[in-house]
C-alpha cells in the first residue's frame, strides 16, 4: 500500500513539533532544511515531483543514499550528517504511529546508526579575555536566540537584578545579573519610558531578531580587545564561545555540573560533561588533588630536550 508522503509531513510539522512538541524556532528551521535537502536529493534521483513522492520511496537505501550524498557531494561532516539523520529519525518516529501498515520500513530507517565523530574541544575565553571583551553573554551564558528575545520587561533591576528567558525546550529561566550587567542595563536610561516589548539588546531591529547581526557587533568588539590582549587574535570568538566561557568559569570557580546545566538551560547534565574534558588546568588541579602523600604535584616533565620529543610521539 502506497501511502502519500506530503500529508504526513505537514502534519509532523504542525502538529508534532509545533503543537505536541512546541520545539523552538531553531528546530523547525533544521528540520526544514533537511527535508529540503532531502526531497530535492530524491527528485533527482527518482524524477518525482516532491507533492507527489510516496512514504515507500523513504525507504532505508534511498535514506543511506542521502546520508552519503551530503559527505560526498556536498562535503558536510559527520556532525552535520548526524543533524539530518536526527530530522529524518524523528519523522520515522512520527509515521510509526500514523502508517503502521508500514512498521518495516520505518523500522529499516530507524535502524540506520549515527556515524562516530570526533567531539571538538570546546573554545573558551581566559580570564584576562573576559576582561578585554566583556559582554552580557560572557556573565550569563545566554544562547544567542535567548540574548535577541530579551525585551526590556525581561530586564530586572530592583531587588534581586535578574534576567528573565525561556530557553530551549520552552524552559522558563532567571538569570541573576552581575554589576557589569546592571551598568549596561542602566545605560537604556530607565527614567525614560520605553514599550516593554522593545528588544533590550540596542540596535537590533525593532521587529525581528538577527543573529547575523549581532555576531557582527561581536566582531567590531573584538577588534578593539585583540588591541589590548593579543591572545585573541589567536581564536575564533563568536557568541556560542561566550556561552562556553561563561560555563568554565563557573566550573573553574568550583561550581557542580548540575548547577551548571541549570544555569545554561541544558536538558540534561550530561550535555555538561564536555566542559570538563577542555581545560588542562582544571584537569591539573583535579589531578594535584589526588597525588600521593610523598610525591610533588604537578606535571611530568622530561629530563632531557629528545626524550621530550619522543615522548610527544
Amino acid at each position: 500500500m502506497s501511502t502519500p508522503l506530503a500529508p504526513t509531513l505537514e502534519a509532523f510539522f504542525t502538529d508534532r513539533l509545533l503543537c505536541q512538541q512546541r520545539v523552538s524556532p531553531n528546530t523547525i528551521a533544521s528540520y526544514r532544511d533537511t527535508f529540503r535537502l532531502l526531497l530535492g536529493f530524491l527528485k533527482q534521483q527518482t524524477g518525482t515531483r516532491p507533492a507527489r513522492l510516496q512514504l515507500t520511496q523513504l525507504d532505508a537505501p534511498a535514506i543511506g543514499a542521502f546520508l552519503e550524498h551530503l559527505e560526498t557531494e556536498r562535503g558536510n561532516s559527520a556532525r552535520t550528517r548526524n543533524v539530518r539523520l536526527a530530522a529524518v529519525h524523528s519523522l520515522f518516529n512520527y509515521c510509526a504511529l500514523r502508517h503502521p501498515e508500514h512498521a518495516a520500513l520505518i523500522a529499516r530507517v530507524l535502524a540506520i546508526p549515527a556515524k562516530r565523530s570526533d567531539k571538538r574541544i570546546v573554545t573558551f575565553l581566559h580570564p584576562e579575555e573576559v576582561k578585554a571583551l566583556l559582554v552580557t553573554a560572557v556573565q550569563t551564558g545566554l544562547r544567542v536566540s535567548e540574548l535577541l528575545a530579551l525585551t526590556c520587561s525581561d530586564v530586572q533591576l530592583g531587588a534581586g537584578p535578574h534576567l528573565r528567558t525561556i530557553g530551549k525546550g520552552r524552559i522558563g529561566a532567571r538569570h541573576p545579573a552581575d554589576q557589569p550587567d546592571r551598568r549596561r542595563a542602566q545605560r537604556l536610561d530607565p527614567r525614560t519610558p520605553r514599550p516593554t516589548s522593545r528588544p533590550a539588546v540596542p540596535d537590533t531591529h525593532p521587529t525581528a531578531a538577527d543573529p547575523h547581526a549581532i555576531e557582527r557587533r561581536l566582531a567590531r568588539h573584538l577588534t578593539a580587545a585583540q588591541r589590548t590582549c593579543p591572545t585573541l587574535r589567536s581564536k575564533r570568538v563568536s557568541m556560542h564561545v561566550l556561552r562556553h566561557t561563561a560555563a568554565m568559569m563557573l566550573l573553574n570557580a568550583g561550581i557542580d555540573t548540575s548547577t551548571i546545566a541549570l544555569r545554561l538551560g541544558h536538558e540534561q547534565e550530561r550535555t555538561t560533561h564536555v566542559y570538563l574534558h577542555a581545560d588542562l588546568a582544571l584537569k591539573q588541579r583535579a589531578l594535584d588533588r589526588t597525588t600521593p602523600p610523598n610525591s610533588r604535584p604537578g606535571r611530568y616533565q622530561a629530563p632531557d630536550t629528545l626524550l621530550g620529543f619522543l615522548d610527544s610521539l
